[in-house]
């Protein structure tokens, strides 16, 4: 990662985290919430602070910050954990109609990465850009919160689930 992707603690950041070859895996609420879960649980016990989310079919973007500890650490944490969850529920959920093509997908981007044993999930670039003034902030705010709309999914912002621009949403945020 070069010098002007990398985090620093206390750092606001907007990231991106993408299913690798951009599949859409998050069309099924069981994956999602397994993101949303896990978001959760950082929250209270890894001090993450969400202030923006949205949950796209292939990717996830965030605004966070880490209260203790590095925003890297934490990457390379939810994403070990959160692969290793969802690869499990496509195994043994027995709702996959993709099962055998996910897991192939799966298993062909790992075998271009040493460090990956059996599957890859996500992609190993995250995006990280420190936030560091208020427009900045808001323009990524709005960039998240459009972007079911962009994608044709919702007609407004406010209509998608896994968004925080949903007063519904399954993620709430930090006040």
């Amino acid at each position: 990662m070069s010098e002007y992707r990398k985090t620093y603690k206390g750092g606001l950041f907007f990231i991106t985290l993408t299913v690798v070859g951009w599949i859409d895996v998050f069309t099924r609420k069981e994956y999602a919430d397994i993101l949303v879960e896990s978001l959760e649980f950082c929250k209270k016990e890894k001090q993450l602070v969400i202030f923006a989310y949205v949950i796209m079919p292939s990717h996830i973007h965030l605004i966070v910050r880490r209260n203790e500890g590095l925003l890297s650490d934490w990457l390379r944490d939810f994403k070990s954990h959160t692969a290793k969850k969802i690869i499990k529920e496509i195994e043994n959920g027995g709702f996959e109609s993709r099962k055998e093509w996910l897991l192939h997908m799966f298993k062909y981007y790992a075998k271009f990465q040493t460090q990956n044993s059996k599957y890859m999930f996500w992609q190993k670039s995250n995006h990280p850009t420190d936030l560091f003034t208020e427009k900045v902030i808001q323009q990524k705010i709005d960039y998240i919160h459009h972007n079911p709309v962009a994608a044709n999914i919702v007609t407004e912002e406010s209509y998608y689930h896994y968004s925080s621009a949903n007063p519904l949403s399954p993620l709430k945020m930090n006040e």
